[in-house]
């Protein structure tokens, strides 16, 4: 089973002839935007340090022609942990029941949203697991309330599978964007780390209907999931290649000792920043986060990220009380921090890379951003 990345532990560095045919492949992918299944996995199968640097810098130079160094800074709210889905990497799964359960009232999403629209953000994500409250007219009231104080912002929602009405409502109260990863594009390995009321299928039929109601639309992935193989992640590749969504969303596996998965490695840092790289290579107009969960596996991962590509951040302004609840994956940072230190932090961050807060909405170079946009 091969896996991206193990030469920097575990073998010597390739031959010269082998790194410069890896680097002939990724400015064919720069200059192209596609290479076939069998390249892509010949980069990950042989990729190593001398070239691992030529990637990250042709990477950062695609997104130049469209984002600069921008960053555009998201402002994600966890509104509830409660989810009736049973994924096995999952901390707040329904299988999990040490999980301290919460829903944030409207109140409390309504403060959120005012003080990071005072500190400059104008984009708001609202997250949370599958929670069956969180229904069509329920979401409906909350976007109308948002949008009515805040009309100059754009709502993300991260509220996973559901039918086509309940996206089209959401859609028509307000919503701009729907984060939803396909996770992987392996139906095989899909099943591996789903309960057997998830459907593979379904994820996929989930992001058709949202391109097609009008959302800019994320789909994504993680890297370093028990089983995974580099074939795995070339799926990964050529499917967001036909899909085309708007965002991306990639993250290490990062595992829960409260999930059926425990016991597993988690995804490293450098297996993450090569996959943010090829995919914006091949998509190089995405808006590309770099996660929170990079910053959890290194200091610098988020950093690092914006290097590789990366050119969003989403930084967490939801009570700070509740923060560690939502635990996805265990040894989250910033939970303790509240929104204003949290902003303070990460611009600082930022500019420590050479890059630059961007305070627009941060649409997706194709959208059109006149007045009429802002619904």
């Amino acid at each position: 089973m091969n896996t991206i990345l193990p030469y920097i532990k575990n073998k010597a560095l390739t031959s010269e002839k082998v790194q410069n045919r890896v680097k002939e492949l990724i400015l064919e992918l720069r200059v192209n935007k596609v290479l076939s299944a069998h390249h892509l996995l010949y980069i990950l199968d042989h990729i190593d340090e001398t070239s691992l640097e030529y990637l990250f810098k042709q990477a950062s130079e695609a997104k130049q022609p469209f984002y600069g160094n921008n960053v555009y800074l998201r402002a994600l709210i966890e509104i509830s942990n409660y989810c009736n889905k049973g994924c096995f990497y999952c901390g707040i799964s329904r299988h999990n029941n040490r999980v301290n359960r919460y829903r944030l009232t409207v109140e409390d999403i309504l403060t959120s949203c005012d003080k990071a629209y005072e500190l400059g953000y104008r984009t708001f994500v609202l997250q949370a697991g599958e929670d069956p409250r969180l229904t069509k007219e329920t979401v409906v009231k909350l976007i109308q309330k948002i949008k009515q104080r805040h009309k100059d912002t754009r709502i993300t929602l991260s509220l996973g599978e559901q039918d086509k009405a309940t996206y089209q409502a959401w859609f028509d109260a307000g919503a701009d964007r729907y984060l939803l990863r396909h996770e992987t594009a392996s139906k095989t390995l899909y099943k591996a780390i789903h309960s057997n009321d998830m459907s593979y299928e379904n994820r996929r039929q989930c992001l058709y209907n949202l391109k097609a109601i009008g959302y800019q639309v994320g789909a994504g992935f993680m890297v370093g999931l028990p089983g995974q193989t580099n074939e795995h992640l070339v799926e990964d590749l050529i499917y967001l290649k036909q899909l085309n969504p708007h965002m991306v969303g990639i993250g290490p596996y990062l595992c829960h000792e409260d999930t059926k998965l425990k016991g597993n490695a988690s995804g490293t840092l450098n297996e993450t920043l090569v996959m943010l790289a090829l995919v914006r290579l091949s998509l190089p107009k995405v808006l590309l986060p770099s996660t929170t969960a990079l910053g959890t596996v290194d200091e610098t991962g988020r950093e690092q990220g914006l290097l590789a590509g990366a050119n969003v951040f989403m930084p967490n302004v939801g009570p700070t009380e509740y923060k560690k609840d939502y635990e996805i994956y265990q040894n989250k940072i910033c939970v303790t921090d509240t929104t204003e230190t949290c902003y303070i932090c990460v611009r600082g961050r930022i500019s420590q890379y050479q890059h630059q807060v961007n305070f627009g909405v941060g649409d997706h170079v194709d959208i059109e951003r006149m007045t009429s946009y802002d619904r």
